[in-house]
């Protein structure tokens, strides 16, 4: 059997990547097929044992880096790979992979970490944020966008079967594409971290430094409460917007290597978490070590975190909501059993996804020769 592998790029390592590097573990022989790749990052995945092919977007200028400027080229990319000497074709998923071109002969099959979120949920969020919801420019971003939705609805019938991150995702894919899919979590590493059941007394954040991740919301409401201390872990865009806001007990750390998260991970009393994520690795890996997390109610996060057992939710992404979760838990923390907490993060490790995907995929390729 013949296996390609398609993800959109290879050039900085996140959750997707992840996921898509334990797809490529099941199958070792396959073929891998990226928009844009960095040397580095397949190496740091332990892809390079795999034959990695990548589109023109490539040679581009600034590709490696910039690749996102070239969004209104992506579909036309994927549909240059020749996949048909395939039987599978595995994709995953978070804008254009799903779109690759597959026969009537070939299994296709999605791992769909999202529908592509700038051109449908987060449309006008990402407009105003990117300062593209006026003018000419406006204009143009916003009919790319529009051709970009009616390809995005087009392909969705390249795909035989699909599995989504999280019954959030779920919901996304059957409002989006009408398409039913099944839910399988993303692999977390929970055997990588180390369970810690005597907290200190601080809470911790971690997270790119982008405006969804609503990180100046939780360092807001850290400066209200001075009496408590707050370590953030992370870098990006948003970073010097944040540094402005933080008060004295609030210390951002910027980018940390692993054994640094892990450590304040560990010893943390609790995990803050106010994004809307698909589905949010951190508050797994967080739970992994036995500390709690107060999280945004909304999203991945209703299905990793169980409320008042593994955590606490606020209902609004605002400074005040997270201020009085963090309140609340003060009063409450002796309630949590770090016991439980590690138990129930165990069951998103990496040996179930990899047993649940193969299984899936096993099960439909069964079915495609009967």
């Amino acid at each position: 059997m013949k296996v390609a592998l398609v993800h959109e790029w290879l050039t900085v390592i996140g959750g997707s990547e992840n996921v898509f590097k334990e797809i490529a573990a099941l199958y070792p022989d396959a073929d891998i097929y990226t928009l844009v790749a960095r040397d580095e990052t397949i190496k740091t995945l332990g892809l390079s044992g795999h034959k990695v092919t990548t589109s023109f977007i490539q040679n581009l200028p600034f590709a490696k880096t910039k690749y996102r400027t070239y969004l209104p080229l992506f579909p036309l990319a994927i549909e240059q790979f020749d996949l048909s000497a395939y039987d599978l074709v595995i994709s995953s998923s978070h804008a254009v992979a799903k779109g690759a071109l597959t026969g009537s002969n070939q299994l296709h099959i999605c791992y769909c970490h999202s529908p592509i979120r700038y051109a449908w949920d987060l449309h006008h969020q990402y407009l105003r944020e990117t300062g593209l919801n006026k003018g000419f420019k406006g204009f143009i971003a916003k009919y790319l966008l529009h051709r970009i939705r009616q390809w995005d609805i087009i392909s969705t019938n390249r795909v035989d079967h699909f599995i989504a991150n999280s019954h959030y995702i779920a919901r996304r894919i059957k409002k989006v594409y009408n398409r039913e899919s099944t839910v399988i979590y993303p692999n977390v590493a929970t055997e990588d971290f180390t369970p810690v059941f005597e907290k200190k007394d601080f809470y911790v954040t971690c997270s790119r430094f982008v405006p969804y991740k609503k990180i100046d919301l939780i360092v807001s409401a850290f400066t209200q409460m001075p009496d408590k201390k707050l370590y953030v872990i992370g870098d990006g865009p948003d970073f010097k917007k944040v540094s402005k806001l933080a008060g004295p007990n609030t210390i951002l750390l910027g980018y940390q290597p692993f054994n640094v998260l892990k450590q304040y991970l560990g010893d943390a009393k609790a995990f803050v978490f106010a994004a809307e994520e698909d589905f949010g690795i951190l508050p797994v890996e967080a739970q992994a070590c036995g500390t709690p997390v107060i999280a945004y109610k909304k999203g991945g996060a209703v299905e990793s975190v169980i409320e008042n057992k593994t955590g606490i939710f606020f209902c609004e992404q605002s400074a005040t909501a997270i201020k009085k979760a963090v309140e609340l838990f003060d009063v409450i923390q002796g309630s949590f059993n770090c016991n439980e907490i590690i138990t129930h993060a165990q069951g998103f490790s990496t040996s179930r996804f990899k047993k649940e995907i193969s299984s899936f995929i096993n099960t439909k390729m069964e079915d495609k020769k009967k």
